[in-house]
């Protein structure tokens, strides 16, 4: 992705982490699971990661449980 979105490139937002921003819009910042007895359901080529574009810092991951009963 840093081909694609370089660290320093001709940006007009001036904080210095513009790509982190960039690359944030590109991507997913949440997602929907389904757990179905107590493993995360996905197709066969799929996977989760979490990308830290604008660190290393420290982060939180917030989880909300939502029953279908």
């Amino acid at each position: 992705m840093q081909s694609l979105i370089p660290r320093q490139g001709d940006y007009l937002h001036a904080e210095g982490n513009s790509d982190a921003h960039i690359l944030t819009s590109i991507t997913h910042t949440s997602e929907t699971l389904i757990v179905e007895n107590s493993q995360i359901q996905l197709g066969a080529w799929q996977d989760i990661f979490f990308a830290e574009f604008d660190g290393p810092r420290r982060r939180k991951i917030w989880l909300q449980w939502i029953s279908k009963e």
